[in-house]
This record gives structure tokens, sequence and C-alpha cells, in this order.
């Protein structure tokens, strides 16, 4: 029999004894009381998000991917994750990768007992060819869920980088991880119900990381999406605007160069703020690791020391 009451996730939650015998407003005020803890708990990982950012870029920039893997709540926040990159920062859906227990159709029907086994975690991950390269984070609100666990042992042993995502302390997956990221977020409104705290905590700390790394990438100048995917009439406008934005053209301007530039806003923005062509542009880039400012600023093939 497995022991939920050692983990802070399951226990319940004095202040949220008399749940039943609320209003309505009585119960969004209590949660809402309830959810400033997640900010304090986030607050006290950011250290180790700090480094997986560092290592989660490091990979992307070698060949690697990033692959979060998880089952239930878990393993949704970080298929959510995954499927925004290409859409927000024009990266291929084989970089950046989720992997649910019981596979894509679990994302809307649980699959009974997936998250119990000890094998589908290292077969999920044999079927995606797992390389070294890559940097595997199993994310569980428990942190003792078999399938990551399982996954996490075959990810080391084949030379990657690991990392978790738990929200209990000393957790039983933290042991097989490189970086053991774990917020507490105490117990829950609902007892045990971890897509509420728990869930929420878990998607801010996977903002970080993706963000944090595409900006590393150069998916981003200043605050801007720079290579947004333009996949409909609302994208195609936004794109414009980040031209616009970013260089302070006219409308005309930016839809003009980013004609030019075959629709990369990266490379229209270089070439208003440079003056020059498309392959020029194009050169710049290159040259600069995908980053507009370092194109800008003339910083060329900086040198990236490896993550030991």
């Amino acid at each position: 029999m497995i022991d939920l009451k050692k983990l802070t996730t399951e226990t319940r939650n004095p202040r949220t004894m008399t749940l039943d015998h609320m209003t309505p407003i009585e119960i969004a005020t209590l949660m809402n009381k309830e959810d400033r803890h997640i900010i304090e708990a986030v607050q006290e990982v950011l250290p180790e998000v700090s480094t997986l950012i560092e290592w989660c870029t490091y990979a992307l920039k070698h060949q690697g991917r990033i692959i979060y893997i998880g089952a239930g709540t878990s393993g949704r926040l970080g298929l959510l994750d995954a499927v925004e990159c290409p859409p927000t920062f024009g990266i291929s859906p084989e970089r950046v990768v989720g992997l649910i227990a019981g596979g894509e159709s679990a994302f809307i029907t649980a699959v009974e007992g997936a998250e119990d086994s000890t094998t589908l975690g290292e077969d999920d991950l044999k079927k995606i060819a797992l390389t070294a390269n890559d940097i595997v984070i199993g994310i569980a609100a428990s942190g003792r869920t078999p399938y990551v666990i399982y996954a996490l042992k075959y990810a080391k042993k084949m030379g990657c980088k690991t990392a978790i995502i738990a929200c209990n302390k000393n957790s039983e997956m933290s042991k097989e991880a490189d970086i053991a990221i774990e917020p507490v977020t105490g117990p829950e409104v609902l007892t045990g119900s971890t897509r509420l705290k728990a869930g929420t905590a878990q998607k801010m700390i996977l903002n970080m990381i993706s963000t944090g790394a595409m900006i590393g990438i150069g998916k981003v100048y200043q605050n801007l999406m720079v290579d947004v995917m333009q996949t409909n009439a609302k994208l195609v406008t936004r794109a414009e605007n980040i031209v616009i934005d970013a260089t302070q053209c006219s409308r005309s301007q930016a839809q003009s160069t980013l004609e030019k530039s075959k629709g990369s806003v990266k490379i229209a923005i270089t070439m208003i703020l440079l003056q020059c062509s498309f392959e020029e542009a194009q050169n710049l880039l290159e040259k600069s690791n995908g980053h507009i400012r370092n194109a800008l600023e003339g910083n060329y093939s900086l040198k990236e020391e490896k993550h030991e």
C-alpha cells in the first residue's frame, strides 16, 4: 500500500475544512488567498530554475531537445508547454517534446494504470530516439510516479542531463535528477487535487523554462516574439506590429519588408534597422547565432561554455 500521508500535496488543508458549506464568493476568495502561496513557493526555487534554463538553452544550441515527461495533470502541462513553443517561437515541434503516460490520447482521457508502469516511460523515450544531447524533465506533483522515475533512470543511463519538477521536498524522483525543482505549495484547497496549487506552480515553472531557453537561442528581441509563425490573420497582423514596434517603421514598410524577408520577422527587423538586404541580414543573423541584438552590435561567433 502506498503511504500518501507523507506527501504535503496529499495532506488536508486546515483552512478549507468547511469547503462544502461555503458560498461561491467564499470559495473563490479562499482559493485566491491560497494561491498566494504559489508565488512564494516558486520564488524559493528560482536558482534551480535558472540553472535549468541554462541547460535547456545549451541543449537546444547543440542539436538536443527539451523533453517533458509526466502523467495525468503533470503530463498534460508538459504537453501544453511543448505544443505552444512552435507557434510562439517558430521552433520545430521536434525540439520541445511532451510525453504523457498512456500516450497522447491520455491528454483527453485518463489511461488507467499507465502512470504506475515501470517500463512505459523508457519505451516512450526509446520511441523518440533519445540521445545524450537531450535534456529530460520529469514532472509529477507527488514526486513518486513510477512512469517518470523509470524514464529518468533510462535517461541517465543514456547520458542525458535530467531534472524534475515536483511539489514535495526530497521526492523519490529527485534521486534520479541532476536538478530537483521542488516548490512546496502546501495542502490543496481540495485534498489531493494537485491540478490546483501544485499544477499552477508547475505551469509557472514550465513557462519560465521554455521562455528562458527560447530567449537564450535568439527567439526574442527586446520583449518581442521575433520568430512568431504567421498561421492566421491575427498572427499576420501581430508580425507586422512586432516589426513596427521594433523599428518604429510604418505599416506599409513593415508589410513590404516582410514580403522581401520571405515572412521572417527577425530578418525584416534586421533589414530595417541595419538598412541592408535580405541576404546581408540573413548572413549577419547566422554569424550572431540568431540574435538580433548581437547582429546589431556586431557580436559574432560568441563562444559558449559547456555545462558540466
